[in-house]
């Protein structure tokens, strides 16, 4: 998640993609560039050892937009495919 997380700062397109689940990854990405991601909160999570095949990770990231500040939730489920972590989408709302 943190890697991800890095990669938005970046604008790391090609690595967001390459740990996307290949059943959920879109074709391409377009990424705002007046964005400015500028903080990480885990909240918590399931699994994700190296025992584990899948794992949960319920973050906030902040961002600035347009002087704006903001953040996203989200409750992201993970996989584990070919030994490694890829991101398969966001769990709905509780």
């Amino acid at each position: 998640m943190r890697s991800r997380y890095s990669a938005f700062v970046v604008a790391d397109t090609g690595y967001l993609l390459r740990t996307w689940h290949p059943t959920t990854r879109p074709g391409g990405l377009d990424l705002e560039p007046a964005q400015r991601w500028t903080g990480l909160e885990i909240l918590g999570t399931t699994g994700g050892s190296a025992f584990h095949t899948e794992g949960t990770v319920e973050f906030r990231a902040h961002y600035t937009l347009h002087g704006q500040a903001d953040s996203q939730y989200e409750h992201s489920r993970f996989v584990r495919e070919n030994g490694l972590w890829v991101y398969l989408d966001a769990l709905p709302p509780a």
